[in-house]
């Protein structure tokens, strides 16, 4: 069953490029959330390992801290929302972290011309890059590792 107007064909063309997205040289992880709420609808590799939970003690009865959003499900609903670990743990404050990130980016992209949007963010550490990929039903939050200079 196909969820909030995407039709199976584009879900399994959509797991297929994940799938290959995943197996990309240097790709650390992804996260898939939501547009309207920021949840995580899916995610591949290891969060954890790249910014451990810190709230583990302070969730609700979902695993989840309760200054997130609470999973909600959808057509792309993985493990994520159903096994409270450490793994998806991480992966909702990372989706909360990179959904205040993204609400900052976009008011400033509104207050420079509000007839303008975003289409990418690139956030690079020493460690890292972030990639964020604002989609109508979705954002996708793709982290590889940092290219050489």
């Amino acid at each position: 069953m196909a969820e909030k107007g995407l039709n199976p064909v584009n879900i399994d063309s959509m797991e297929e490029a994940l799938h290959r997205l995943s197996k990309k040289p240097g790709v650390k992880a992804w996260l898939m959330l939501d547009r309207s709420n920021g949840v995580v609808l899916k995610t591949n590799g290891q969060i954890a390992a790249i910014r451990p939970a810190k709230s583990s003690s302070n969730t609700n009865n979902t695993g989840v801290p309760p200054s997130l959003p609470t999973p909600t499900g959808g057509s792309f609903s993985s493990d994520v929302h159903t096994n409270p670990n450490n793994e998806s743990l991480a992966a909702q404050e990372l989706a909360s972290m990179v959904w205040s990130f993204l609400s900052s980016a976009g008011s400033l992209v509104d207050g420079i011309d509000g007839e303008d949007e975003l289409k990418l963010l690139r956030l690079r550490t020493k460690k890292q890059e972030f990639v964020i990929v604002p989609e109508p039903k979705y954002l996708l939050v793709v982290i590889h590792d940092t290219p050489p200079a």
